[in-house]
């Protein structure tokens, strides 16, 4: 299906020129979430303000946990699979691991400690826009509270581009990852 709204071409304002310089690898042409963003500069800053993927409080496999799990489960191929194509390798996910950030549950046995008190947060902001007591104690064991509260935007902040990038039907990207089809071996949710 058409993108709802089409993307800007360039040439950019030299501001959104310069971000989308800053954001893409060499070589790869930017995101057409990034472009469609690109139709209004004050948006597009607005957007872009709100990032988080910088060196913060969180390793890249922490970010990448929340942001996989966290598009995965609003299906939001679109990101997931930019994401996964870009740092799922850098991140350390094996190809189940990938699989069960789609179709697995985060007691699955692929995930350490840690990785799995990462995605029963994810799990919890998605199904009651909270998280439970035991949820929260398990990840403060891994975790500082500026980390906390980092993992609480990022999850929140790729709800928000789950929600851009589905309703504005974008295409995938050629290059993405596509969700994994669910092996037989693992019982549906």
């Amino acid at each position: 299906m058409p993108t709802r709204i089409a993307p800007a071409l360039p040439p950019f304002p030299p501001a959104i020129q310069e971000t989308l310089e800053k954001i893409m690898p060499p070589g790869v042409p930017p995101l057409s979430l990034f472009t469609t963003m690109a139709r209004d500069e004050r948006l597009f800053g607005k957007f872009f303000a709100a990032s988080l993927l910088d060196r913060g409080h969180l390793t890249l496999r922490q970010r990448e946990l929340i942001i996989n799990r966290t598009t995965a489960l609003c299906r939001s191929e679109y990101e997931w699979g930019v994401h996964i194509a870009f740092f799922g390798a850098r991140a350390g996910f094996s190809a189940e691991q990938i699989e069960a950030l789609v179709h697995g549950t985060p007691q699955d046995a692929c995930w350490s400690v840690e990785d799995s008190a990462v995605l029963q947060m994810c799990d919890a902001l998605h199904r009651d826009c909270n998280v439970d007591d035991d949820s929260w104690q398990a990840l403060r064991v891994h975790v500082g509270e500026e980390a906390m509260i980092e993992m609480l935007m990022l999850a929140g902040f790729y709800r928000t581009v789950s929600y851009l990038t589905n309703a504005l039907q974008l295409p995938l990207e050629s290059y993405a990852m596509r969700f994994p089809v669910r092996t037989a071996t693992r019982e549906p949710q």
